[in-house]
């Protein structure tokens, strides 16, 4: 998302360089979707897998925010028609016959999570979609969606930051046996190691983020603080540390880099070599526990958007 949209002024050249860098890594899952920079993250994407076999990766894709040409987000539309529809303009942008995963990014209030995934399944009976993914739903929507049609993965943030999944969320996925792919590992930006007091965040939409706004900006700093001293004993980076910890939950956890860039990719990848043992975990558990984080991931809006953050009764 970050290479085409909401996280200030993107290097198109940079971009695709890091597509191609992130390929001779041996990254194989690209995520995408079809309102970042509307549409013109599929053709980025497109553009940097191009010549490469189709059989080497993997491509998720979302769909269903509704975006004016100002960029404004106007609202989710995910019913059955807007499925096909999304998805044929998503397949001529990436240039391919299919998609392997295919998810609302948003549960749509209008539409019944089923009629949704009956539509996605569909597809996958057409050949167009390999198997279908769900993005920050709850746990209610997560079984009543997986009893139309299997779950490959549910799509949700997780990281030191944002641990709400561990509740009722995550334990439903493994109960269904549905994976974990992790976005926001590294909150944006707040657990990357490189964010500071003085850097604003006004040319992107971090400024509206409650976590980096005045008192809670200085709390959550503080905690990378104390994060920062766990990764340099351990010999690695804050971002790597924190993306070591999302992995080490458990093998049915994907976690998504969002890097932009060359060098913050070789950094995320350095994550993957991270070792844990109970005293790493329990020294990073100490340095950041969840219940000292300020603020909420989302603005107010953002939040009440959330099925996954809506209370159970």
């Amino acid at each position: 998302m970050g290479m085409s949209d909401l996280y200030g002024p993107t290097d198109r050249a940079e971009s695709l360089a890091t597509i191609d860098a992130s390929r001779e890594a041996g990254i194989t899952l690209f995520d995408t979707g079809d309102f970042y920079g509307m549409g013109h993250n599929e053709l980025l994407v497109a553009e940097g897998l191009r010549g490469r076999p189709r059989a080497s990766y993997q491509l998720s894709v979302k769909f269903g925010v509704l975006r004016a040409p100002s960029g404004q987000v106007l609202g989710v539309d995910t019913r059955p028609a807007s499925v096909k529809s999304s998805l044929s303009y998503s397949l001529r942008r990436l240039g391919v016959d299919a998609v392997d995963i295919y998810r609302p990014a948003r549960l749509d209030p209008a539409v019944p999570i089923e009629d949704t995934v009956g539509a996605i399944a569909e597809m996958v009976t057409a050949g167009y979609v390999g198997a279908i993914g769900l993005s920050e739903v709850g746990a209610d929507a997560l079984r009543r969606a997986h009893a139309v049609h299997t779950i490959c993965d549910l799509q949700i943030e997780y990281s030191l930051f944002s641990r709400g999944i561990e509740d009722e969320i995550l334990p439903a996925c493994r109960e269904l046996g549905i994976g974990i792919t992790a976005y926001g590992v590294l909150s944006r930006g707040l657990l990357s190691g490189h964010w500071t007091a003085e850097r604003s965040a006004e040319a992107d939409f971090r400024a509206g983020s409650p976590r980096f706004q005045g008192d809670n900006l200085t709390r959550n700093l503080a905690l990378v603080d104390a994060l920062r001293v766990v990764a340099e004993q351990a010999g690695v980076t804050v971002a790597q540390l924190a993306i070591a910890w999302v992995l080490d939950r458990g093998r049915d956890i994907v976690a998504l880099a969002g890097a932009r860039r060359r060098d913050r990719l070789a950094e995320s990848l350095g994550g993957f070599a991270v070792q844990f043992d109970d005293d790493l975990r329990a020294a990073v558990e100490a340095a950041v526990p969840a219940s000292e984080v300020a603020g909420a991931r989302y603005n107010e809006a953002g939040m009440a958007s959330l099925d996954s953050e809506r209370p159970t009764t």
